[in-house]
Formats: structure tokens, C-alpha cells, sequence
């Protein structure tokens, strides 16, 4: 008898692994500089997907623990959002208002990953998942530009967010093969290797001389 690796499980291991690690450095950091780690429309895209695909439409039984150990870490990166993003957008917005466009947009998120779904008959939520990667990489840049430094951010964050993605991406490439996850799949680890280059020129840049 041959023991064969099972290359889709230890891939998805993997992406489970470094985003459950890349969410905790987001917490850590969050707490430690006092500041929000992942953009607004990230966090209601992401926690939307995960309770669809882990309470609604779970996958299978190994990622459904795994995506609820996302949701987990994702309600505290949430929290973090409304505690600190509140201070950092004061100037613009009114409490009212920034509290209001959260949950309109969290609610939007929900109902258009749902129909997604549904129309497409897509209840392992690939496609939604592999398109939220996407904007999620353009959105980690543009806060990185909005910024204009480190604050919530880290090379850590940068190197195992890609990681992560960088698993599903191959695993894609290997058992799904079809042209929109082999150019999805580039588009992200593009912006991704952008993201970490960002970071690194900003993290020198705080380095004294």
C-alpha cells in the first residue's frame, strides 16, 4: 500500500494556518499601535463570507472549523474597527454616520454574497472568495497610501497574508484549473508582493539611522 500525499488538504491546512496567523498579528497590532488593521469594506466582506460558509453553507467539516476560527478572530478585528476607526475618522464623520455606514455596508456585503450564491449555485463560495482576495490586496495598499505609515500594519501581516492566499491559489491551480483562478490567482499575488514591498519601504523609512 503507497501512502500518497494528499496535496489539496495540506494546501488548505496551509491557507487556514496563515490567515488564522495573519488575523492575529492584525489583533496584535491593532491593540499595540491603537489603530484598525483591516479596511472597512474588508472586514464586512470577509465576516459575511465566513458566517454564510460557516453557519449556512458550511464546505466540509474541516473548513468549516477553520472558517469559524476566522469568524472568531475577524468580530474582534471588527471591534477593533469600530473602537479606533471612530477616532481616526472623527474629523470627517459624526459618530451617527460612521456607525450607520458600517452596518449598511455589513449588511449590503451579506445580502450580495448570499445572491451570489444562490444565482451562481456556488455554495463553496470560491469565486466570491477568490474576487473578496482581490479587492482585499487593492484595499491593504490603498490603506497603506491613506495612511501614509505603519500604523496596524506590519511586514509580518504583509508576508503571511500572502501566504495564505498563495496556498489556495496553487491548490486552485492544481484541482480546479480554469482560466479565472489561474489569472485571480496572479492578479493577487501581484498586488500582495506590491503590498509587501510597501510595507518594507515604510518599515526601513522607521528604522533611525
Amino acid at each position: 500500500m503507497t501512502n500518497q500525499i494528499n496535496w489539496y488538504l495540506v494546501l488548505q491546512l496551509g491557507m487556514g494556518l496563515f490567515w488564522i496567523v495573519t488575523y492575529m498579528l492584525i489583533i496584535f497590532r491593532g491593540f499595540r499601535d491603537q489603530a484598525y488593521g483591516m479596511p472597512m469594506v474588508a472586514i464586512c466582506a470577509n465576516i459575511s463570507w465566513e458566517f454564510i460558509f460557516a453557519f449556512i453553507y458550511p464546505i466540509n467539516d474541516l473548513q468549516q472549523k477553520i472558517t469559524m476560527i476566522w469568524f472568531a478572530l475577524d468580530i474582534v478585528i471588527l471591534m477593533q474597527y469600530l473602537i479606533y476607526g471612530r477616532k481616526e475618522f472623527k474629523k470627517y464623520l459624526s459618530r451617527k454616520l460612521f456607525y450607520s455606514s458600517f452596518f449598511i455596508t455589513l449588511g449590503f456585503c451579506f445580502f450580495i454574497i448570499l445572491l451570489i450564491t444562490h444565482e451562481t449555485h456556488d455554495y463553496e463560495g470560491k469565486y466570491i472568495a477568490f474576487s473578496q482576495n482581490l479587492m482585499m490586496s487593492g484595499l491593504f495598499i490603498s490603506l497603506l497610501f491613506f495612511r501614509g505609515n505603519l500604523k496596524g500594519q506590519s511586514l509580518a501581516i504583509a508576508i503571511f497574508k500572502m501566504l495564505g492566499t498563495l496556498c489556495i491559489s496553487i491548490a486552485a491551480y492544481m484541482y480546479i484549473k480554469t482560466s479565472f483562478f489561474t489569472i485571480i490567482s496572479i492578479s493577487i499575488l501581484f498586488y500582495d508582493c506590491m503590498y509587501i514591498c510597501l510595507v518594507y519601504k515604510l518599515y526601513r523609512k522607521s528604522i533611525p539611522v
